[in-house]
């Protein structure tokens, strides 16, 4: 049976949901080894005038410990 830890993790982009999610994964695997699944907790945007200026999400991560 395998033990499972959760982390939760603060991304940003300037180009998208998706890419703050993707760099918050990318940025938890230089530390944490055997990332299993990525949960999208919240989003939310900066915006200047009309335009959305940075993409915030907060995520859960979790990655399977190691015996």
């Amino acid at each position: 049976m395998a033990t499972m830890k959760v982390l939760e993790i603060m991304a940003n982009s300037d180009q998208s949901w998706e890419q703050a999610v993707k760099n918050a994964v990318k940025t938890a695997a230089k530390s944490v080894k055997n990332i299993r699944s990525v949960y999208v907790k919240d989003q939310t945007a900066n915006v200047s005038g009309d335009s959305i200026t940075d993409y915030r999400v907060i995520v859960k991560i979790t990655f399977e410990v190691e015996a």
